[in-house]
């Protein structure tokens, strides 16, 4: 029997309230966590049913970052939710200066096992300082593990590890990736944090991919298997610690490799996972990179709609790899809404 469908956002939720359950000791608390939305559907709710587990905290991202290390170090286990990833930049100290190194610095006498979940906007004319995908400034921080799933089954099953892990994992949710489905278990369970996975078997092209751009990638590779080109798709799921054991073996055998970052390319997570491969690996393999454009995003749609890897980038530099650009002209010429995924999409808030 197939599991039920699930949203993204509800499977979120669910891994919060079946690790309350389970674990008193663990604390959600946040900017707007007991909101009439909660947190985009993540929390919705919740507040009601643990009373003495939810807290809403005010406007003082330092501050309340750096109770949620107090918390962690006294027997607690915090989940700390910024809607924004912006709003972290607030408490930057508090996380690259403190959480990452308690550990460290007492020895592995002190564990923080805190969890901070920070929410990647796009869309919606929320541009320069509220659509940015920052994964990669906390990927290059020792003692801190780094989550970007991109489907609900994966959501649920590394938010429940993340809350279970002894110490601090930034947990990033792109917001377009709420409202998509995925069979999901209802049982609590545990998704590996630190493996990949092959979501698509092909022979002709490597595929790597996370976070929402796996999305667009998918849609690409409708399209390229009706043209007879059939690419391995790889979902990193975890950058730190990066799993490279599946996309080198991938790369190897079809030797063309596009990375799709979800954010900016220059000195961000395609540029590691093609150091890698170059590294690694002795033949000659042929790679590139698409991401962000390396400018703040402008609220202009307009301009916007220039900014982000999508499905018909995709599409242009897999036949140009394969030197098959002459099949770019039987595909009707299609770009994601810049402003949001489908009809159902209500808003940045």
């Amino acid at each position: 029997m197939r599991e039920r469908l699930l949203n993204y956002n509800t499977a979120i939720r669910e891994a919060i309230e079946q690790s309350i359950k389970k674990n008193k000791k663990i604390i959600l608390m946040g900017l707007g966590v007991d909101d009439p939305k909660g947190v985009f559907g993540t929390t919705l709710n919740l507040h009601k049913t643990f009373k003495n587990n939810v807290f809403d905290l005010p406007t003082a991202e330092n501050a309340f970052t750096g109770i949620g290390l107090g918390l962690s170090i006294s027997g607690f286990k915090p989940i700390l939710v910024h809607q924004r990833v912006e709003f972290s930049l607030l408490s930057v100290e508090q996380i690259i200066n403190q959480i990452s190194k308690w550990y460290f610095m007492s020895a592995g006498k002190v564990n923080v096992p805190m969890v901070i979940r920070l929410i990647i906007g796009k869309g919606w004319g929320q541009g320069p300082q509220h659509a940015q995908s920052l994964e990669a400034i906390f990927s290059h921080i020792p003692g801190l593990k780094v989550v970007c799933p991109s489907n609900a089954y994966d959501a649920k099953g590394l938010l429940i590890s993340s809350i279970l892990d002894p110490n601090p994992v930034i947990f990033f949710e792109h917001r377009w990736l709420h409202d998509t489905k995925s069979h999901v278990p209802k049982k609590y369970y545990k998704d590996e944090i630190g493996k990949s996975k092959k979501i698509k078997n092909g022979k002709d092209l490597t595929i790597i991919s996370y976070s929402y751009s796996t999305i667009e990638v998918l849609k690409a590779t409708k399209i390229l298997n009706k043209l007879n080109i059939f690419p391995d798709v790889i979902d990193l799921k975890t950058l730190r610690p990066l799993d490279d054991k599946i996309f080198l073996r991938s790369a190897k055998t079809t030797k063309n490799v596009l990375i799709v970052d979800n954010g900016i390319i220059k000195n961000g997570i395609s540029a590691e996972v093609s150091a890698i491969i170059s590294e690694k690996i002795n033949s000659k393999i042929k790679i590139k990179r698409i991401g962000v454009v390396d400018s703040p995003i402008p609220s202009s749609i307009t301009l916007a709609k220039h900014c982000y890897p999508d499905m018909q980038k995709i599409l242009e530099v897999a036949m140009e790899m394969l030197s098959k650009k002459n099949l770019i002209k039987k595909i009707p010429k299609r770009r994601t809404n810049i402003d949001q995924p489908d009809e159902s999409f209500e808003g940045p808030f």
